[in-house]
């Protein structure tokens, strides 16, 4: 018999969804922001000239929750959504001055509330839960290929 509440896949997913939902509610409260809005300016600000298609390799998100989003942040001049030199299907996403302040807003909230979820913990417990979650993903990614 499988117990759902000591089964590590589900369990994961909870908390996971549970910290997404409690983030996600301060994002939109705050910046009007969803969570698949904010991954895209956060991997634009960390990488500029990304494609949409590599934001959703780096996000896990599919190909239309990143386009929903990139036509959302550039409804609101957050980015903008320029054609590939090689590959004109392609859309280059890059932050405008209003989406690299919104980001420099946006950060500051963003390690508040990691520092309230996260801040029971000792620095080699994060340390571990890192690394723990790295394995996690590489194991589930194993899987999958």
């Amino acid at each position: 018999m499988l117990k759902l509440d000591e089964f590590l896949p589900y369990r994961l997913s909870v908390v996971s969804n549970r910290v997404s939902e409690t983030i996600a509610r301060a994002y939109r409260d705050a910046f009007g922001l969803s969570i698949p809005e904010w991954r895209v300016i956060a991997v634009t600000a960390e990488s500029e000239g990304l494609t949409q298609q590599q934001v959703g390799a780096r996000t896990c998100m599919d190909k239309v929750t990143v386009s929903r989003a990139a036509i959302a942040l550039t409804r609101r001049n957050l980015i903008v959504r320029a054609h590939g030199t090689a590959d004109r299907r392609a859309r280059i996403l890059q932050l405008t001055e209003k989406g690299r302040t919104l980001y420099a807003e946006v950060v500051p909230r963003a390690r508040e509330l990691e520092a309230k979820i996260f801040g029971a913990f000792s620095m080699r417990e994060l340390s571990d839960l890192n690394e723990i979650l790295g394995r996690i993903d590489s194991a589930a990614q194993d899987i999958s290929e």
